[in-house]
């Protein structure tokens, strides 16, 4: 089992790698790209191009021009950016197996959930992924409303998962599968809307015919959407180590109120070159996420009942809490199915070793209360007060 451990640990940190690296490439072809577009110097251009600009980077210039439609004659070499985003979604999907579908048990299941199944989880999972692709695709092929409307119901759409999954699954495994519902989507526009559109043009010119307009404007809705919905899913792959965001009671809301600053946010980078005041998206952006920060501050409900705990507080009592409760993962050798190390390299095997993560604690088990793990190990309240009333008592004679 300890090679298992071992072997299912390296797996995830190669794959998280890998997903990491092309992800990159991918987000930054599209940040890149956008950034082209919105700078290209559009007056006195040559008859057939659209914009040219001039760079210069890593110690040389470099001067690139836009056609209005194609070129008279293709050149040989031609580049496509598709693979980064293949590659992203493949890596992702391989990541989800291995860190939440292969311990569901652990990952994919919420205490209050009402009794789902590790394989009813990952059920549920899929499904969303499909689901989302689904929806999103008719809405966009079938609905002829102006695009304020079509995002209005991509919106709501997001809205009715996030909420569904939030209620059914883990507050991790909710946020991940809403991030990778939206990942399905952006790959699959690539993939079956975008290239085949770019495809056609190519060919278009290689056989000296008008290129379909109708594919044209597909790809540049999808690609407008995808342009939007990038930053969300960024915020919800760094969302894991942040359990305020995933931990709190409504999860789902912080991660729609979130993902509507962070599309403010994008707005504003598309539309800053323009003239006139271009910063007015990062306003509401800045006072949604200033509402978050207050809405999710820690409960006082937590630190009140923990005042109820007048006596002073021994931290061998702690410990034991700590001990039978937390050590299964958080030990130099864990002795919980999956765990090879533990996690985060937090171990709480000594008392010495829980004295330097007091305030990881805390904040884990009183404030957020995410750990232990879906409650596997069952901790009571009156743990949690008496972990929280340890630290406030430690925390109150260290400032003496």
């Amino acid at each position: 089992m300890e090679i298992e451990a071992h072997l299912h640990m390296w797996l995830s940190l190669l794959i998280r790698w890998a997903h990491l690296i092309v992800g990159i490439a991918w987000i930054g072809a599209s940040f890149y790209f956008n950034w082209l577009e919105n700078h290209l110097q559009r007056q006195n251009q040559q008859e057939g191009t659209a914009g040219d600009l001039w760079a210069v980077h890593g110690g040389g210039f470099y001067y690139l021009k836009k056609f209005e439609v194609a070129p008279g004659q293709l050149p040989p070499t031609l580049h496509w950016f598709k693979w980064e985003a293949y590659a992203t979604w493949i890596s992702g999907m391989a990541l989800l197996v291995v860190v939440f579908y292969w311990n569901a048990q652990t990952y994919m299941l919420s205490p209050g959930a009402g009794g789902l199944s590790p394989g009813a989880a990952i059920s549920v999972g899929i499904l969303a992924l499909l689901s989302s692709w689904i929806f999103y695709d008719v809405i966009c092929c079938r609905l002829s409303g102006p695009e304020w409307l079509v995002a209005l119901l991509i919106f709501t759409w997001f809205v009715i998962l996030a909420w569904v999954l939030s209620s059914l699954l883990s507050g991790r495994a909710a946020y991940i599968h809403v991030g990778a519902a939206i990942g399905t989507i952006m790959v699959a526009n690539v993939f079956r809307v975008i290239i085949p559109a770019q495809k056609d043009l190519v060919n278009a010119v290689s056989e000296k015919r008008v290129p379909d307009p109708g594919k044209g404007r597909s790809a540049l809705q999808r690609s407008r959407h995808n342009n939007y919905l990038t930053l969300p899913v960024l915020f919800i792959m760094i969302s894991g180590h942040y359990p305020a965001s995933y931990g709190h009671p409504h999860n789902w809301l912080v991660l729609l109120v979130f993902s509507l600053a962070a599309v403010a946010i994008r707005h504003y980078f598309n539309i800053r070159h323009l003239p006139g005041f271009r910063a007015w998206p990062l306003i509401p952006a800045v006072l949604l996420l200033v509402g978050l920060i207050i809405v999710t501050a820690p409960d006082s409900a937590t630190v009140s009942k923990a005042e109820t705990l007048t006596e002073s507080v021994d931290s061998r009592d702690v410990y034991e809490v700590v001990e039978s409760r937390c050590t299964a993962c958080h030990a130099a050798t864990p002795s919980f199915q999956g765990f090879a190390s533990a996690p985060l390299g937090i171990e709480l095997d000594s008392p010495e070793k829980m004295q330097l993560h007091a305030e990881k604690i805390y904040q884990a088990v009183a404030i957020t209360r995410t750990m232990p793990l879906a409650n596997l190990t069952q901790m009571t309240d009156t743990e949690r007060h008496l972990i929280a009333r340890w630290f406030e008592q430690r925390d109150a004679e260290t400032q003496r």
